[in-house]
Parts: structure tokens; C-alpha cells; sequence
């Protein structure tokens, strides 16, 4: 009797293991990222408050991204919890996008020609670009709350260095007879070889006008573009501009921010063949767009957030690209829920949907290489957050299961995955979804992800749990 008790013990136990192994160590076959620290990192960490040098990703708010060699930048605005911040535009550098250390700061303090114009005494939404083997570094300075602003710019034969101010680019005030709000600039070269900037902030919208790449300043001086989006009035912000080119699809992208930074902050994209628009969203609506269905325009690819094991983020915008070989990245600011004076850094890496639209992976980068997976791997559980655009608050997660007969558990709805592609079916919403391997830094593990977007144009992110 008892060797029969210890026999059926044992085929339990390999029946259970069996069974472990046939629905989910199966992942363990895919090259999935490692720990990207000994141990997990909290978001808010009073002790490194004033030693500078250990402040990593803390208090990276609009940052710009560069890379020069084997190593990444960011240039960011001047920011920190519990005083003043000191001026300078941040600095930090990595050689992975994970492991970042900060530098210290481009100037000791702002110029007294952009003090005079705005009374501004810390920088704001830095760029950073190279033309013709020279580093330009384009930096904002503004009155709070007003059009009274200057972009200026500094310059540097090394990305650490020296930097010699060149002065002003484009400055805007109140009762100029622009609309446009001299602050947040980007700086980019179209297809044809010619230079331009991109810039702008609420008030009149996000505007472009062309670059001389001889001195890095105005081809035309004062000019203040074209406007390439806007919103109906100054209760809907739009800021943060950048535009990347992608050959492959053919199109200019232009990123912005909606909402406010402390809480509704969200990323838009519109498209266009053109560098001067006109940009439209997944449903073709224009970026320029000031009817009072401006809150629904652009297609929102991140946006305040909540998976389980963990308070969320909030206020995440002022995004920047990074195009890294075959590789393309978004780095972003995000406030964690627990204390939303706090701003880290956060780089996502970017897939792209079959009508050629990014999308962002639900987890920070940690190193993570390109899988392939197959069906079994699938099947399982799975936290979903779906990001609609009408809504700009923090979104939960929530469960769902995906069963191996292509069903989902407990709700109307159907899977099925095709070469890396996952067409999934809840209720009447059908979704399109890249798969791809992730970091949890959640539940500190690897997993996978899927991250898409609807066929309206809503985002959804999702990892096995």
C-alpha cells in the first residue's frame, strides 16, 4: 500500500511537471533578456536627492538623444525634486540604453542675452544633433506660462565638449504678432539634404521652418514656419515635437506630447510623406486639427500606466527617437505613481505594424534581441492594458487568458498567430500585435510581450504574466 501511495506521488508530481513544462517552460527556450541589475530598482530614492552622481535615470525630464560611437546621450532639462534645480542642461551617457550615468551639466548659467529676453534662469527641452562634424546642441529658455521664449544654441567639435554658446536661433513674446512659442526645438535633416527644425509649444502649435547647416541657425532669419499641428485651445497642451524618417515605409513621423506632464501626458504620432505635413493619424485625421475633436486626433502609442505588482507611471511624454541601425528606440519621461515629483527615464524599444506605424513595447528596454515564437508559447495567461484615445488617465491592467484552441477563457474572442503577427479578437475590437521578448520589471523575470494596435487605431500592450 504505501509503495502504491509513493507511486501515485510521484506520477502526480511528474504529471504536474509535465504539464509546467508543456504550457509554459517552454519559454525558456527563447533568448530572453537578463537582469539588467543585481536586484530591483525602486522609482523614488531619497538618499541620492543631492549626490548627483548617483541620480542614473532620476530626474531626466524632455530629454534629447545622441549616439556618437559606442556610447548613447541624453541631454535634458534642468530638473530635481525638493528645490531649485541647479542650471546647466543634464547630462547623462551609457554604452547600453540601461546602465546610464549622469555627467554633470553643458553651462553653469543661462546667457544673459536669454535671461534679458525671458527672465528664464534654467534651460528647458534641449536637441542635439551633428551636421558637417560639428555637434549642435539646441536648448529652450522661457518666461513660465507665456510666448515670451528663446531657443538658442551651442556648439562643439566633441559630443562632451567644450560647448561655445552661439546665441539665439528663434525667440518669441507676448504681443509679437506670431503665434508660435519659441521653445522645444528638433533638429533634423529631410531626404533631399536640407535641415530643419521642428519646434513649439501649446499656444499656436507645433511649427517647422528650415535650418542653415553652415551656422546651424535660421535659413531665413525670424521666420516662423509652417504649422504642422495644433489643438483647439490652450486647455488641450501639445509640445514636445520630433520627426523621424523610416526608408522603409517612406513616411516622415511627427511625435508630440498631449495633456499635462504631472499626470495626462501621452505620446501622439501623425504621418506624412512629406516633411511639412500635412501629418494625419492611423484614421487620416490631421495633426492641425482645432475642432473640438482636437483631443481625438494623433495615435497614441504610450500613455500613463498600471501593470500589477506595482503603482504605474504617470505623466509619460516628451518623447524623443532613436533610429540605431536596424533598430529603432523612444526614450520618455514618467512620473512613478507613488511620488509624481519624480521623473526617470524610461527607452522602449519600437516595433513596427504591417501599415508601417510604431508601436512601443509594454516594458523599458533591458538589452532585449528580436525572438521568434511559436503557438504553445502563446497559450497562457497574459496582463493587458489597452490605451483608448479619449482617455488620458492612468490605464490598469487586466487579465487575460489565451487558450490552445485559439479562444480566449471567459470572454467572446479569438487568437491566432502568423509569423510573429497575433491577430487578436475581443468582443467586437480586432487587434493587430509584434511579438517580442521583454524584461518584467514588475515582477523582475523575463517574459514576453505583444504590443499593437487596434483597427481603429487604439494601442494595446500586453506580457505573459
Amino acid at each position: 500500500m504505501k509503495n502504491m501511495v509513493m507511486g501515485m506521488v510521484v506520477l502526480f508530481i511528474v504529471g504536474c511537471a509535465y504539464f509546467w513544462w508543456s504550457t509554459n517552460a517552454s519559454l525558456q527556450d527563447l533568448d530572453l533578456p537578463k537582469a539588467p541589475f543585481d536586484k530591483k530598482v525602486m522609482d523614488v530614492q531619497p538618499d541620492v536627492l543631492n549626490q548627483e552622481k548617483k541620480w542614473t535615470t532620476n530626474f531626466t525630464h524632455d530629454g534629447a538623444i545622441i549616439k556618437e560611437g559606442d556610447t548613447y546621450y541624453v541631454f535634458s532639462t534642468d530638473y530635481m525634486v525638493g528645490g531649485a534645480p541647479t542650471p546647466g542642461i543634464q547630462v547623462r551617457k551609457s554604452k547600453d540604453l540601461i546602465n546610464w550615468q549622469f555627467t554633470g551639466r553643458v553651462f553653469d548659467e543661462v546667457s544673459q542675452e536669454a535671461f534679458n529676453w525671458t527672465g528664464g534662469n534654467t534651460f528647458w527641452a534641449p536637441s542635439i544633433t551633428k551636421i558637417k562634424g560639428t555637434f549642435y546642441l539646441y536648448y529652450s529658455v522661457s518666461k513660465v506660462g507665456s510666448r515670451t521664449s528663446y531657443i538658442g544654441m551651442t556648439s562643439a567639435s566633441n559630443i562632451e565638449g567644450p560647448w561655445h554658446d552661439q546665441g539665439v536661433v528663434i525667440a518669441s513674446k507676448e504681443g509679437d504678432g506670431k503665434t508660435v512659442n519659441a521653445i522645444d526645438p528638433h533638429v533634423l535633416k529631410d531626404q533631399t539634404g536640407k535641415w530643419w527644425m521642428t519646434y513649439g509649444s501649446y499656444f499656436g502649435g507645433i511649427f517647422l521652418t528650415e535650418i542653415n547647416p553652415n551656422t546651424g541657425k535660421l535659413m531665413k532669419k525670424s521666420s516662423e514656419g509652417k504649422l504642422l499641428a495644433k489643438r483647439k485651445d490652450m486647455t488641450m497642451g501639445i509640445e514636445g515635437p520630433e520627426i523621424l524618417y523610416n526608408a522603409k515605409t517612406g513616411y516622415y513621423y511627427l511625435m508630440v506630447s498631449y495633456g499635462w506632464l504631472e499626470d495626462s501626458y501621452n505620446v501622439r504620432i501623425g504621418r506624412s510623406k512629406s516633411i511639412d505635413g500635412p501629418y494625419v493619424d492611423s484614421r487620416g485625421r490631421d495633426l492641425r486639427d482645432t475642432s473640438d475633436e482636437s483631443f481625438d486626433t494623433g495615435l497614441k502609442i504610450v500613455g500613463s500606466y498600471r501593470f500589477e505588482g506595482d503603482d504605474g507611471y504617470v505623466g509619460t511624454g516628451h518623447s524623443a527617437f532613436l533610429q540605431d541601425g536596424e533598430d529603432t528606440f523612444i526614450i520618455h519621461q514618467a512620473r512613478p505613481s507613488e511620488d509624481i515629483y519624480w521623473s526617470q527615464l524610461q527607452v522602449r524599444k519600437v516595433y513596427w505594424t504591417k501599415d508601417g506605424w510604431p508601436v512601443v513595447s509594454p516594458e523599458r528596454y533591458a538589452g532585449e534581441k528580436n525572438i521568434s515564437v511559436q503557438k504553445d508559447q502563446i497559450v497562457g495567461e497574459w496582463e493587458i492594458i489597452i490605451f483608448p484615445r479619449f482617455d488620458d488617465g492612468q490605464q490598469q491592467s487586466r487579465k487575460l487568458k489565451l487558450q490552445k484552441d485559439g479562444t480566449l477563457l471567459d470572454e467572446d474572442g479569438s487568437w491566432q498567430l502568423k509569423k510573429n503577427i497575433l491577430s487578436l479578437r475581443i468582443g467586437q475590437e480586432s487587434y493587430e500585435l509584434r511579438v517580442g521578448a521583454a524584461w518584467d520589471w514588475e515582477n523582475w523575470i523575463s517574459t514576453i510581450i505583444m504590443t499593437g494596435l487596434s483597427e481603429d487605431g487604439t494601442a494595446i500592450w500586453t506580457k505573459k504574466h
